[in-house]
């Protein structure tokens, strides 16, 4: 099984090269609508897109999702109106690097960056003392785990977040050749081939910094929930989900229906969103 999944990275970093190499379409209605409904602040002189949606009357409730590798905001698109009929507000951003952000070079891209980001748009949104949910996913996991961290050590983010965890064990590569694909800059030659390296050192930071990420979760006092796709080919079931319940036996787990995979907020929205709504609603 190690075997294979070296080879699935090996062979997977010279596709996405050359994918990066292929001019961007021209963005789709859906794309526009998603941009021109979001807004931008300024992080370190850098660019970061991100959405605010005003939902239900009479919820406080704020929920901040934060997205995958490789892709943008856009990934919570399906769910993105369910969502707003439960909670008051409801936040995304594209981290730099990423769908509409800026995408600097050089530059070295960290989760502790991307931390700090969310941080920085928690403050310009002017919510420093409010109680925020978080759901994550894939890249945006390890991001979540460094804020529990941060919550734990300095209390910048009040620790009462429900945090959904989907990706974390697993140093394997998820894929998305999906409709954020036109969310990438045109880039070209050895600097397409840098950028693509300088985004993936989050692989090797998760490994680094296991002791810290994972040590957050098991420490933490917040609620955790897992929502899973058993067909997922990253985290394979059902070796995935023994380790998690072994490793964090207090928090809770919805499993989707056999034929979902790495996605599941886009191949099962409903049931997706029903699972999470249900977490959150059972406090």
């Amino acid at each position: 099984m190690k075997e294979l999944w070296v080879q699935v990275g090996l062979l997977s970093v010279p596709l996405l090269a050359v994918y990066l190499h292929i001019p961007p379409p021209k963005l789709s209605p859906a794309l526009l609508s998603w941009r021109s409904s979001g807004g931008y602040f300024t992080y370190k002189d850098q660019n970061i897109f991100y959405r605010d949606s005003t939902g239900a009357v009479g919820s406080s409730d704020i929920v901040v999702l934060l997205h995958g590798f490789p892709t943008s905001s856009y990934d919570w698109c399906k769910i993105w109106e369910g969502l707003t009929q439960r909670f008051h507000r409801v936040i995304a951003l594209d981290f730099v690097g990423f769908g509409f952000s800026d995408k600097p070079r050089p530059h070295r891209y960290s989760i502790f960056e991307q931390a700090s980001i969310v941080e920085g748009l928690v403050l310009h949104l002017g919510l420093r003392h409010q109680r925020i949910n978080l759901l994550s996913h894939d890249y945006g996991d390890t991001v979540a785990q460094e804020l529990l961290h941060s919550c734990l050590l300095t209390q910048l983010l009040p620790c009462r977040s429900e945090l959904f965890f989907f990706f974390f064990f697993s140093p394997g590569l998820g894929l998305s050749l999906g409709p954020t694909r036109s969310l990438r800059r045109q880039s070209t030659g050895t600097c397409g081939q840098w950028f693509l390296f300088s985004i993936l050192q989050y692989i090797n930071q998760r490994k680094k910094h296991r002791d810290r990420w994972v040590g957050a979760l098991m420490s933490t006092s917040v609620p955790l929930h897992l929502i899973y796709g058993p067909l997922d080919p990253v985290n394979p079931h059902p070796e995935f989900l023994q380790l998690y319940k072994k490793v964090l036996p207090t928090s809770t787990v919805s499993v989707l229906d056999d034929h979902i995979s790495h996605y599941p907020q886009l191949e099962d929205p409903t049931g997706f969103l029903n699972a999470y709504l249900n977490f959150i609603n059972s406090f």
